[in-house]
């Protein structure tokens, strides 16, 4: 199975240097894990900027600085491991299709937020057969969950207060905007009004990050909408 849908040229090059605050990052990083297409693209970005920064003639100080800036945007590429194999995305082949089938649900490095794989996790109802495990992150911008839909349920219809990424770790769903699968990353704004739909078989579990509550369409919903914080 291949990834379809990728994370944005904007989004990865605030990635790559390191201007993304945890929530936005857990959810590229965990695509990368899952898409050698973007490792691709990451790769080239990290080139890039390395060949610009080799052939600036800065002066001490400012050469000190670009050091240090580059080394760090090189430690964290370093620190987001593929899988369960101890590789690191930069080091990962690009052109290395992931094996779904022994990847773990949840690649890092997201299962090290949660502690475990997908078994045996604790999830919270959310109504009408959902469920949801919010994840804990130092960064107070973004809000950071599991999501698990029914197979063949929806999710409330909704438009957006701010960005959402919404990346399938297992199942797959349809929303008007396409059918999103495992890997497959969704970005959303204000612009995107939809209702995603679990197709037949299987739960679909995402991940999904929101820096701002989502803008349900239900009155009901509404309602309830601040004791389930989403």
């Amino acid at each position: 199975m291949s990834v379809h849908h990728h994370v944005s040229d904007e989004l990865l090059l605030d990635y790559a240097n390191g201007s993304l605050s945890e929530g936005w990052s857990i959810a590229v990083a965990t695509h990368l894990a899952l898409c050698p297409h973007c490792r691709k693209r990451l790769s080239a970005m990290e080139a890039t900027a390395g060949a610009m920064i080799e052939s600036l003639e800065l002066e001490p100080a400012q050469a000190s600085n670009a050091d240090t800036s580059w080394q760090a945007m090189r430690a964290r590429l370093e620190a987001d491991k593929v899988g369960n194999k101890g590789q690191s995305v930069a080091d990962k082949p690009a052109s290395a299709a992931p094996n779904f089938a022994e990847v773990p649900v949840l690649p890092e490095p997201l299962r090290s937020y949660l502690g475990k794989d997908i078994d045996g996790l604790k999830w919270k109802p959310l109504g009408r057969g959902a469920y949801h495990i919010k994840i804990k992150t130092g960064d107070a911008d973004t809000s950071v969950r599991l999501l698990r839909i029914p197979a063949g349920k929806p999710v409330p219809e909704h438009s957006h207060g701010g960005r959402e990424l919404t990346l399938v770790l297992k199942g797959s769903f349809y929303d008007g905007q396409g059918r999103f699968a495992r890997g497959d990353l969704e970005e959303a704004d204000q612009d995107v009004e939809h209702q995603p739909i679990a197709d037949e078989g299987e739960d679909c579990i995402c991940l999904a990050v929101t820096d701002a509550p989502l803008r349900f369409k239900s009155r009901l919903v509404r309602l309830v909408q601040p004791i389930l914080g989403i």
